[in-house]
């Protein structure tokens, strides 16, 4: 199929929330500007590959039994149901970082599962810890991507999939009982998180709090990617207050802070966010690195 948005759109920036760099197993970009992307679906797994032409057009291709639902979702994928005509900036940067970065758009798979698998596994974990055992749960429980995409390319795990994994299995993965305890308990009630993607915002944040282990950055996290939630901030996050607060007020801050320098940009906070880290806005880096942990040897 061909999706001419009718926006400007800048394909990398709105895919940029599901992947996880060059070792992502379930997103790959490959020589010639293909993204192939690995999901599961409603109907089954699905391998979705996306080009953007020279006329503006997106290409789309996708295989497997969850390929229609796949291609159905590229338009809201790509932002076409994010709407930032009400975006006020209330600050010099994030003006200029709007203006530097029209293509921005919030985009949504409409899907809560695999969004919450590897929200879940980043919960209080280094990056390179959370994709560690992300590449290691697709690669050992997940499915090889349907279709004529890249060898590495992995549809993450089901539900059934992690209600299957084993103790010791867990512990090889570097996933700890905490976290798995919360991806099993998700796993029972997968296919009703869902619902969270209908009633969006706070409503569909709260719904999938229900389940023990998720609490506020998770949810915010799941909602960032599944519906696109231009409000849902990452409170709780290592990084983001204090880039939030260096960007914007020159000093660093905690929650509270943030939530107080963010507070004239509701109900579009985490579009501000956005604007801020794609225009290349980081946290400082100052004192001694995280110490990384391998539950592996514990």
């Amino acid at each position: 199929m061909l999706f001419r948005p009718g926006f400007e759109l800048d394909l990398d920036t709105v895919l940029g929330p599901l992947s996880r760099g060059s070792r992502s197993p379930n997103v790959v970009r490959t020589e010639g500007g293909v993204t192939w992307l690995a999901a599961n679906t409603a109907d089954g797994a699905g391998t979705l590959a996306l080009l953007r032409r020279a006329d503006g057009e997106i290409e789309a291709e996708a295989w497997g039994p969850g390929a229609d639902k796949l291609l159905d979702g590229v338009p809201a994928m790509l932002g076409a149901h994010d709407d930032d005509s009400t975006f006020v900036a209330h600050h010099d940067v994030i003006a200029s970082a709007r203006r530097r970065n029209p293509g921005l758009r919030l985009g949504s798979t409409g899907r809560v599962w695999d969004a919450l698998v590897l929200a879940v596994l980043e919960q209080k974990v280094t990056s390179t810890e959370a994709l560690r055992s992300w590449g290691e749960l697709c690669r050992w429980f997940g499915e090889p991507a349907p279709g004529p995409g890249p060898s590495r390319l992995r549809v993450p795990p089901t539900p059934v999939a992690i209600r299957s994994i084993v103790d010791w299995k867990w512990h090889r993965a570097g996933v700890d009982l905490k976290r798995r305890t919360t991806l099993i308990a998700a796993a029972r009630v997968a296919p009703r998180l869902e619902k969270a993607v209908e009633l969006k915002g706070l409503e569909g944040r709260a719904w999938l709090r229900k389940v023990p282990g998720i609490g506020v950055w998770t949810a915010a996290e799941i909602a960032q990617r599944a519906w696109g939630d231009p409000d849902a901030v990452s409170f709780g996050d290592y990084n983001i207050p204090s880039m939030v607060g260096h960007a914007l007020v020159g000093a660093k801050l905690d929650d509270a802070g943030m939530s107080e320098v963010l507070a004239p940009y509701s109900p579009q906070r985490q579009r501000a966010v956005r604007y801020l880290s794609t225009a290349g806005f980081r946290r400082p880096r100052f004192g001694p690195k995280i110490e990384l942990r391998d539950y592996r040897a514990m």
